[in-house]
């Protein structure tokens, strides 16, 4: 991109938002950053906070008073938001808290002038458990929820189309797959966590039978579609994810290998989905993405 612009990032501090971070100082732009490091880490932002004058970070929680105060003082172009329906946030008052982050962005983007609001939310929250014919998930797709987690996520997409529709705030509601690369923690993610398992030498725990699939996606991609967000897809939902699915059994025993210690098992979590695999082909239309990064070439950057 050709031209600077003055971007903000609420969870820059965590592992998509500081590889975004990354992406926006490398192509010229100003960013800020706020993040109450409840999940994320200073360290991932060591180099952009080596630049000067084109960085700055706010240790505050998108929840509080200052953060409305600080959109109308910094006045970004575009708000990206990652500070909702994280992994630590699966359960019903960490969802209700992610509803009342996503409303507080949009309402200080709209009291701060912000022309954009690009939000990511989980794909699984947004469409719940579908059947095998309905994979890939197109974004059309609706099914009746089974939880309030989901009833949530829903109502937070929908919720941008209101400040588009009555305040002007355009957006683009991207609903990421299962995210995976370097600096995510091992707790938020199946593939940090069966890395984990082998950097430490011992057997991962499986969820269940470990034949539910997933749509693994690497953040250098996911990173890709957000940027191109910047000025495209206004007003709708884009799926950010290859359309191929993966069961976290095949998953093990191509991280793994034939040597590989046999993994516990544990019990199926709660409202966890069976099946899930996003449709690219809106995003392709749309912003011009595909995934480039083929699962195994992305598993190889993590050893």
């Amino acid at each position: 991109m050709s031209t600077s612009r003055k971007i903000m990032i609420c969870g820059g501090a965590g592992f998509i938002g500081s590889s975004l971070v990354d992406r926006f100082m490398a192509e010229g732009h100003e960013v800020d950053v706020v993040d109450d490091l409840s999940t994320g880490s200073l360290a991932n932002l060591s180099e952009a906070r080596n630049a000067s004058g084109r960085f700055k970070f706010q240790n505050i929680s998108v929840l509080s008073a200052e953060f409305a105060e600080l959109v109308s003082l910094r006045r970004p172009s575009v708000i990206v938001n990652l500070a909702v329906f994280s992994p630590s946030q699966s359960h019903l008052s960490g969802a209700m808290a992610a509803m009342q982050s996503t409303v507080a962005v949009l309402e200080a983007a709209r009291l701060g002038g912000v022309s954009k609001v690009i939000t990511g939310i989980p794909g699984a929250l947004l469409y719940g458990e579908v059947t095998a014919r309905d994979l890939p998930i197109k974004e059309g797709h609706i099914n009746d929820s089974r939880t309030s987690e989901e009833v949530l996520a829903r109502a937070a997409a929908d919720i941008h189309g209101v400040y588009r529709d009555r305040h002007g705030v355009e957006f683009t509601v991207l609903a990421m797959a299962n995210v995976y690369g370097a600096r995510q923690r091992p707790e938020d993610g199946v593939i940090a966590s069966f890395a984990d398992a082998l950097a430490n030498g011992r057997a991962p725990i499986v969820h269940g039978n470990g034949k539910q699939v997933r749509d693994f996606v690497h953040v250098d991609d996911t990173v890709d579609a957000i940027a191109r967000s910047l000025d495209r897809a206004g007003g709708l939902v884009i799926n950010v994810g290859t359309g191929v699915a993966t069961s976290i059994i095949d998953l093990w025993s191509v991280m793994g290998g034939a040597s590989s210690p046999v993994p516990r098992t544990s019990a199926a979590r709660p409202n966890d989905v069976v099946r899930l695999s996003l449709s690219p082909v809106r995003a392709r239309i749309q912003l011009g993405w595909s995934p480039f990064t083929p699962l195994a070439e992305g598993l190889s950057t993590l050893r």
